[in-house]
């Protein structure tokens, strides 16, 4: 196979890449365990690839997988605007990008592993 099953079942485990991949995107960087990062980084260059296509088809297959999740809230002049995780992806986070052929994430390895059962952590984040 060509994917890590992360000990859980295909639905848990479609979640759980669904959600750290949208928290990639909101924030930018997150702190994960080693495994779960090589997994996250194929989902989320994925979803960046599908930003710098920026067409129809490419936003409703990125919504399909990136999670419906405010990212940005700001004020303009009198205006409120509300940002979510699809609308960074395509908006500021694909232009960035545009130049660039794919390699869109970093991983570096913490010195520390995590207390309980000493998983390899990293910190996963866009370049």
């Amino acid at each position: 196979m060509a994917y890590r099953k992360l000990g859980r079942d295909s639905a848990h485990r479609k979640a759980m890449l669904r959600e750290m991949t949208t928290q990639l995107i909101m924030n930018e960087r997150i702190v994960t365990t080693e495994t779960r990062a090589k997994e996250i980084r194929k989902t989320t260059e994925k979803m960046i690839t599908l930003g710098k296509r920026g067409d129809l088809s490419a936003r409703r297959k990125a919504a399909a997988f990136v999670r419906n999740e405010i990212a940005d809230i700001h004020e303009e002049k009198d205006a409120v605007v509300v940002k979510s995780a699809l609308q960074k992806l395509f908006s500021d986070i694909a232009p960035r990008y545009k130049d660039r052929n794919g390699g869109y994430t970093r991983m570096y390895k913490l010195a520390n592993p995590r207390k309980g059962d000493a998983a390899p952590m990293v910190i996963i984040e866009l370049v």
